[in-house]
């Protein structure tokens, strides 16, 4: 995707704030509730493919590499060091004389795969929820909540804008951390946070003093609102409850079991000679991953499907003004023969 269709939002942005807070709904809730490996494999590549084509190639890569990952490595570690539940034995510590099982190993590396694809949608959710939707969203119902939560969900992006800008202003006068020896450059550090947090206090002073004075919260306020439920958000949220029945139903029937304790046991896949005894049968299962893989790219699929429709559009304007272009030359090439 490229700088100018980002900064103009891709199209599941410009859809109605209900049809984006219920699509990341369902698709954290299954992520996160759900730990059955084909249901995280598939939000997995869904939520890497829409991140990237939201932020960036280059972004995401960075922040998978430096913290999204070693993240997953400490998480995948530290579970089978501190629960040793499970019935295959693969290294005894000596240390704490306890045993490090298969089935404490592999839990650990799911519980890693689910905070690093959590964190992965919720890169997505910060492009497409803006502060405005949310508040849009829950205004009305909880006001003061809605507003702390709008202000808490864009407080790392303009934290991280606003130390830029302060550094900025202590390079310029040679007070930056990397200047001078180890005890000024922890002075000019802690001086910076100082700085920071006393921003960060007047700014939530002076949103509060905003909110006030414009009557927020208060009952019988009117809002004007930009956002409309179109034809196509009809049809998206129509589609997306479909999805979500036929999903829901087939995990009530056992097609994401997923049990690693103490035997490792999945439905529909055999692990060591052992499969969960469920009532889905294989037909549902595969319909439920179907469903729940189209869920996942829809938003991606409504992007691809727009600018495919741009295309040919900008293919089609193209070719009429040739022709037109071309008509015209004929005609003036007609009238110049036809002259005396």
């Amino acid at each position: 995707m490229n700088d100018e269709a980002r900064d103009r939002g891709d199209a599941f942005s410009r859809c109605h704030p209900v049809l984006n807070f219920f699509y990341f709904a369902v698709v954290l809730g299954f992520t996160m509730f759900v730990q059955h490996p084909v249901f995280l494999v598939i939000s997995f590549l869904s939520a890497i493919a829409y991140a990237m084509w939201l932020c960036g190639i280059r972004q995401i890569l960075k922040m998978n590499f430096l913290v999204t990952l070693p993240s997953l490595v400490i998480v995948a570690l530290l579970n089978p060091m501190f629960n040793h539940y499970g019935v295959t034995p693969l290294l005894y510590i000596e240390s704490s004389g306890n045993w490090v099982t298969l089935e404490a190993l592999v839990y650990g590396i799911v519980l890693g795969c689910v905070l690093f694809i959590v964190i992965l949608w919720f890169s997505c959710y910060n492009k497409v929820m803006t502060s405005d939707k949310f508040i849009y969203l829950f205004g009305r119902v909880i006001p003061a909540l809605s507003l702390m939560l709008s202000m808490a969900l864009r407080f790392v992006p303009r934290f991280t804008a606003q130390m830029k800008v302060i550094r900025n202003g202590q390079k310029c006068v040679g007070m930056d951390v990397s200047n001078g020896k180890r005890m000024k450059k922890i002075r000019y550090a802690l001086n910076m946070v100082s700085i920071l947090v006393t921003w960060a206090l007047e700014n939530a002073i002076e949103t509060a003093d905003s909110m006030k004075s414009r009557g927020y919260g208060l009952p019988g306020r009117t809002a004007f609102s930009i956002y409309r439920f179109t034809k196509r958000d009809r049809v998206l949220l129509g589609t997306m409850l479909a999805l979500s029945a036929v999903m829901i139903i087939g995990c009530s029937q056992g097609a994401a079991f997923a049990q690693y304790n103490p035997r490792i046991l999945l439905a529909g896949i055999v692990v060591q000679g052992k499969t969960a005894q469920v009532s889905c049968d294989l037909a549902l299962a595969l319909a439920v991953y179907v469903c729940f893989g189209f869920f996942c790219l829809m938003p991606l699929l409504l992007d691809v499907a727009e600018a495919l429709a741009m295309k040919r559009s900008r293919s089609y304007i193209g070719n009429e003004m040739t022709l037109t272009y071309r008509q015209m030359y004929e005609e003036i090439a007609k009238e110049g023969g036809t002259e005396p």
